[in-house]
């Protein structure tokens, strides 16, 4: 088998082998060689080892995943997989055997000032990358807030806080059918919205062998393109569906026998645990302990316990790790359980079918083995077809597991079988999916704010033919809808109470166009009275009693904080009936006077900054760039108001997909087609990114540079 590597001017590489196998394994190497560093970070946090090497700070993931069974889950997948789709499971085994090929000759630099040597892969690492990116995407932490909530404001209170937190995951979407075109061929364009990390979260790439040619974004680690891709004749893309698949079971624990005590204090490592079930018996639960190792420390121990329901990711049988059960309450527990622990099955099987698509028939008999996470897929094709619908594996059950902790000893709450995922069509020639309530709305509970698809649609109807080209005004529109709440309680403010300077200001917001452009000092100034408005809340003792969170393991602390809950649910706060009290009126009142007398200095881009994640901090610091745009707008790119107004999530790449002339398609990622520090390709789109422009996607093989001749793959 041969294969050649190409690039084009932006260094994506381009991949050209003799079929699907060796197209993987070349996948797998040129990933390695790009992105070495990157793939074994997340096979060390899939495995929960990541702490070894980047010290105390990684050790609250590294006990979740351990405790979550991240790695055994996807072991247990694999062997589905082999067993069900042997065709799939030799494509993926191909895949890590290049990403191992490449690993050997990597030369990324973190390798050396972290001390780590690349370890290697195995067949079923690319599930647990796969499993360990998504675990979090449907947001089963925010079930914890609204018990929370629930226990100290009440039941009503939870609906206050509906939104998208922190800590989700979201897209922006649009299908514009050929009808409204200026081609007579469809075009789909969009961006997921995800945390910005350095290498990026997608990976640019062109994949072409005799049964098929796609260009898309993959995510490293993971052979095949998943979520974005065009093969000429069909393309597709996806949005977080906000559905709510992934349930927590409060666990009454026991211990049973006899042994040497834990040296974490957790029982006895000759301990046997059981949990009592909806029959009233108490069943065994499996249960054994890990090390995890960590730099710079001593070894932690981590008591891995599991019932029939899943995993415990909170607590055991005494109970929380630093907290103690309320008087008469048992000690907690939460299991939790999600699809791919009960069914063996991670939707892999959807991945070659997607690559060999032809029509959008055919992407939607491929996402019917879709199974997680649960997505909105919208896909056209060349000859007028499309497609919108939910792909994905969501349990039937009460409607208690879907909105907080329900009791495992109860019966009522055992899953029943799988939802038939949910259709739906154009309107007007048009599909918009942003995380809305829209056809996944029976599925979820929590849905992003109507803002960003509402203003998608609204510029949509601006014109009745459309472009590709035309797609990139959309990408960065910057209209702040949700700031209507605030700016109406500005509006009411009675004028001979406030000071001159606050007077001004509000008056000076009430004529701002809304737009949150980083060289505009008013949307900083209204930024700053936002943030103003969201700390007086979160300060009235109304809210005293969720101040404090609960103590849950670290990793689902950003689900728990009063802030910036606050903060991204101010609007509902704001045009609530009534909030316990609260003189809202009166807070914002201050919240004026507070800016007035400090105003901001400077334009919004100046304190709204990116901060990409990185698992090491660069040698060299990058001055990173302002950013236009705010969690509601369509260029979405969050900071946490009333906390920062640095921004951590973003749109992590952008793609037009052009179903008349694949080769006038466009994409960008945040940074580059590399992940090496150093290359003239690791940052090199950045600039494009900011500024809303995009990058060709390139089809002719004349125009790419041959960067190898034929190897053997």
């Amino acid at each position: 088998m041969a294969g050649e590597i190409f690039r084009d001017a932006w260094g994506i590489p381009h991949l050209r082998a003799d079929d699907a196998n060796g197209l993987a394994r070349l996948q797998g190497r040129v990933t390695a060689l790009d992105r070495a560093w990157q793939l074994e970070v997340e096979r060390h946090r899939a495995q929960g080892t990541s702490a070894s090497f980047l010290g105390s700070g990684a050790l609250p993931w590294d006990r979740f995943a351990r405790r979550a069974r991240l790695a055994d889950t996807a072991r247990r997948c694999w062997d589905a997989l082999e067993r069900t789709d042997p065709e799939t499971a030799d494509w993926v085994r191909a895949y890590t055997a290049g990403v191992n090929e490449g690993l050997s000759a990597a030369t990324a630099p973190e390798f050396a000032r972290a001390a780590l040597a690349p370890g290697r892969w195995e067949p079923w690492t690319p599930l647990a990358v796969w499993l360990s990116t998504h675990i979090l995407f449907a947001g089963f932490p925010a079930k914890l807030w609204r018990e929370h909530v629930a226990a100290h404001l009440g039941a009503d209170a939870v609906g206050l806080f509906a939104t998208d937190g922190p800590g989700t995951s979201g897209s922006n979407g649009w299908l514009v059918a050929g009808e409204r075109t200026v081609t007579g061929r469809a075009v789909i364009a969009g961006d997921p919205h995800r945390f910005i990390e350095d290498p990026g979260v997608y990976q640019q790439i062109r994949l072409a062998c005799p049964e098929f040619d796609v260009v898309g974004l993959a995510v490293p680690g993971v052979p095949g393109i998943a979520h974005f891709g065009h093969t000429g004749t069909v393309a597709w893309a996806i949005t977080n569906a906000m559905a709510d698949y992934q349930d927590l079971y409060r666990e009454r624990l026991r211990r049973t026998g006899g042994g040497t005590p834990c040296s974490s204090g957790a029982g006895s490592l000759g301990d046997g645990v059981e949990a009592l079930g909806p029959d009233g018996e108490w069943h065994r639960a499996a249960r054994h302990t890990e090390t995890v190792e960590v730099a710079g420390g001593e070894p932690v121990e981590v008591e891995v316990v599991e019932t029939d329901r899943g995993p415990v990711v909170i607590g055991g049988p005494e109970g929380l790790d630093d907290g103690v059960p309320a008087p008469g309450e048992p000690p907690l527990a939460v299991a939790l359980r999600h699809p791919p622990r009960v069914t063996g099955d991670l939707g892999f099987s959807a991945l070659l079918p997607l690559l060999r698509a032809r029509r959008a028939a055919d992407v939607d008999r491929a996402v019917d083995r879709w199974a997680e996470p649960v997505n909105v897929v919208m896909a056209a094709d060349t000859e007028g077809g499309t497609l919108h619908r939910v792909a994905g594996r969501v349990p039937v059950r009460s409607a208690a597991n879907l909105t907080r902790l329900v009791p495992a000893w109860e019966p009522g709450h055992e899953w029943r079988g799988w939802h038939e995922p949910p259709r739906a069509g154009l309107t007007d020639g048009v599909a918009v999916m942003a995380n809305q309530r829209g056809p996944a709305a029976p599925l979820g509970v929590e849905f992003a704010p109507p803002h960003r698809a509402d203003r998608i649609a609204e510029l949509l109807a601006v014109r009745h033919r459309w472009s590709a080209a035309d797609m990139s005004a959309i990408h960065t529109d910057t209209h702040l809808a949700s700031a209507a709440a605030l700016l109406d309680h500005l509006a009411a403010l009675d004028g001979p109470d406030l000071s001159a300077p606050a007077a001004a200001l509000r008056d000076r917001l009430l004529r701002w166009d809304r737009r949150m452009d980083a060289d505009s000092a008013d949307a900083a100034a209204f930024a700053a009275v936002r943030g103003a408005v969201v700390r007086h809340l979160a300060a009235h003792p109304a809210f005293a009693a969720t101040a404090a969170p609960p103590t849950y393991p670290e990793v689902f602390r950003p689900w728990l904080a009063l802030v910036p809950r606050i903060g991204y649910a101010l609007e509902h706060l704001l045009t609530a009936k009534e909030l316990f009290g609260v003189d809202r009126p009166a807070a914002v009142r201050a919240a004026l006077e507070e800016v007035a007398a400090r105003p901001p200095a400077g334009t919004w881009g100046d304190t709204h900054r990116l901060v990409p994640w990185r698992a090491l901090p660069p040698t060299t610091p990058y001055d990173e760039p302002g950013l236009s745009g705010d969690h509601d707008c369509v260029l979405c790119t969050s900071p946490v108001p009333g906390l920062t107004d640095l921004a951590a999530r973003g749109p992590a790449a952008r793609y037009v997909w052009d179903l008349a002339r694949r080769e006038d398609s466009r994409w960008v990622v945040p940074f580059g087609a590399s992940g090496v520090p150093g290359s003239p390709h690791h940052r090199d789109q950045q600039p494009l990114w900011l500024a809303g422009d995009l990058v060709p996607v390139v089809t002719d093989w004349d125009r790419l540079h041959k960067e190898t001749e034929e190897t053997d793959v």
